[in-house]
């Protein structure tokens, strides 16, 4: 079970973060902001893509796009969503609760520096109505993410 798994995660790797779950759908930026009263921008969602033959994880804030000419300057390759299927069975996170923690093999994870305007984002945590709050410094140095500049620019930049 995906949010079993995070769960886990942090319990083994960092215990003084607790996975809140909501009653509440926390499933979209919107939602989730909502639920946890903060700035959509402030949600760290996660996008499981195929750059090439790799499937990844990019890490950005919440109202952040892919740009598309960014990602294939920094992967040689062109950013191909992966369908709900094909994303629980990378990551076992539903579509909704996507997050870089617990997953059943490694898999690159990328944080767009869009996360880093914050002092805590709020990523979801492996269902549709759980996240943590955390650092974005944090989550990086948990998941051995990688900082890259792969949206587009925003007025909130």
């Amino acid at each position: 079970m995906s949010l079993t798994s995070v769960k886990t995660f942090f319990a083994t790797h960092a215990p003084d973060i607790a996975v809140i779950e909501t009653e509440a759908s926390s499933a979209t930026v919107t939602l989730a902001a909502e639920a946890h009263g903060v700035d959509p921008d402030q949600i760290a969602k996660t996008i499981c893509l195929r750059a090439g033959d790799a499937v990844i994880l990019v890490v950005a804030s919440g109202t952040s796009r892919l740009d598309n000419r960014k990602f294939r300057d920094r992967f040689s390759a062109k950013p191909r969503m992966l369908g709900a299927e094909e994303v629980v069975e990378q990551t076992s996170h539903p579509v909704g609760g996507v997050c870089p923690f617990g997953l059943p093999q490694p898999l690159a994870v990328y944080l767009d520096v869009s996360l880093k305007r914050y002092t805590e984002v709020v990523p979801a945590a492996g269902a549709i109505n759980a996240a943590v709050r955390i650092s974005p410094e944090r989550m990086a140095e948990l998941v051995s993410g990688e900082w890259v500049d792969v949206c587009q620019a925003t007025a909130n930049a």
